[in-house]
């Protein structure tokens, strides 16, 4: 047997219905700063040195979050970002 639910909510009520934290002041924070180191950055090679050396784990935590935002950009573009797992 398999159930589906759909829910319908913005992140904002996901968060508060899961009792998670509201994070936009940090992530705020955090977008402005790499804003403002990006606007120096004159070349590529000078953006993946920077890249790497903000990447939590080195180059592991970069591919990881290379493939996190390469995903997210699927799905809002309609494709399928996600993993299918069997059931």
């Amino acid at each position: 047997m398999k159930i589906t639910i759909e829910v319908d909510c913005t992140p904002e009520e996901a968060r508060s219905f899961m009792g998670l934290p509201d994070v936009s002041a940090a992530n705020n924070v955090y977008v402005d700063n790499i804003t403002k180191a990006m606007q120096g950055v004159s070349n590529p090679d000078q953006l993946q040195q920077y890249a790497s050396a903000l990447a939590p784990m080195g180059q592991v935590g970069l591919k990881l979050f290379q493939s996190f935002v390469e995903s997210g950009m699927k799905a809002a573009q309609g494709g399928s970002g996600g993993a299918k797992g069997s059931d």
